[in-house]
Formats: structure tokens, C-alpha cells, sequence
């Protein structure tokens, strides 16, 4: 139990500093400073800061991969209105961090994309499985009729995602939530809309 727990609190604990400063700006030290573990005890937990790194992904996008579960699968709602709630919930988020930290894989993105194929490769997993939550909801959109068939679901689920990763990082950039709600309005009013 305690092995897990100083484990898991590593994770945690890098997971806010990778999220304030980026990984490669994030040391070890740091880390286990801010958790009070002794220098020695991260090599038992983690083989190198990429498997420490790629540990922090597997958890922060476990806990994203639920959150968005809990909102796009909701099926007491109609599917524009839960797509609405994520919008609205990602919103908070960046007020409630004064626009700092974003989306930590798509930082972690932008960061090490260019870097590592390990960690682009375990990125584009984390968001292919999400773009299957957007695929899910669109699909009972088509189903009931509230947007247009034309469009392919899962190519709306990565327009989606993509477009709400862009209008995050302009968030961050203009430290106001206007890019998220630009998107979110043209997204509503043009592109998720009846025959």
C-alpha cells in the first residue's frame, strides 16, 4: 500500500509541476522535492524521467477518459447538451486556473511531439480514445436527428477536439476564455446544426 501511495503521489505531484512549467522545464528534484521523497526512492518507482513522464499521462488521461465518459455519455441529456456541459466544464477549468495550465496532454503535445516518438505515440493514443467519447454522442446526435448526417461522426469528433485544443492554447495565450467561446458558439450555430 505504501509503495503505491508514494508512487502515486510522484505522479500527482509531477503531474501539477508538468502542468505549471512543462515537462522538460520540470526536474526530478523538483518532484520529489514538492512530495518529500528522498532522491533514491523515484528510480524504485520509475525506470527514467520518460517512464515517469508516461506515467503521468496514463494518469492524468485515466481521470480525463472518466471525466469525459461522465459528461458525453450521459444519455439523461440530450447530445448537444452534453457536448455543451464539456464545453462549459473546460471553461471553468481555465478560469479556475487563471488560464495557465490548459490541457495537460495537449501541452505535453506541443512540448514533445517533435521530441520523442514515445511520447507521441502515447499521446495520439490518449486522444484517439477521447475523440471515441465525441464519436459516441455525435452519433446519437445523427441518430435523433439534432445535426446533419452529412459529416461523418468520427471526423467531427477530431475536428472537434482539435479545434477545442487550439481555442485552449489561445486561451492560455490571451488569458481570456473569448477563444473557447468563439469556437464553441461557430461549432453550435454552423457546423453541429439540422439538415
Amino acid at each position: 500500500m505504501k509503495n503505491t501511495a508514494t508512487r502515486d503521489k510522484l505522479i500527482d505531484s509531477g503531474a501539477e509541476l508538468i502542468a505549471q512549467q512543462g515537462y522538460n522545464a520540470t526536474g526530478i528534484n523538483a518532484v520529489l522535492k514538492t512530495c518529500g521523497v528522498p532522491k533514491g526512492s523515484f528510480y524504485h518507482y520509475f525506470s527514467s524521467k520518460e517512464d515517469f513522464g508516461l506515467a503521468v499521462i496514463e494518469r492524468f488521461a485515466d481521470d480525463y477518459d472518466a471525466s469525459l465518459a461522465a459528461l458525453l455519455e450521459d444519455t439523461t441529456l440530450a447530445p448537444l447538451e452534453r457536448l455543451r456541459r464539456y464545453f462549459a466544464t473546460g471553461r471553468a477549468h481555465m478560469l479556475d486556473c487563471d488560464h495557465t495550465t490548459g490541457c495537460l496532454i495537449g501541452n505535453l503535445g506541443q512540448e514533445l511531439s517533435g521530441q520523442s516518438d514515445t511520447f507521441r505515440d502515447a499521446l495520439n493514443v490518449v486522444f484517439q480514445r477521447w475523440e471515441r467519447r465525441f464519436v459516441t454522442c455525435l452519433n446519437h446526435a445523427q441518430t435523433d436527428g439534432t445535426i446533419n448526417t452529412a459529416i461523418a461522426p468520427e471526423s467531427l469528433a477530431s475536428f472537434i477536439l482539435s479545434g477545442w485544443e487550439g481555442a485552449i492554447l489561445r486561451a492560455k495565450t490571451l488569458k481570456s476564455v473569448a477563444p473557447m467561446e468563439h469556437f464553441e458558439a461557430i461549432l453550435f450555430e454552423h457546423v453541429l446544426v439540422p439538415r
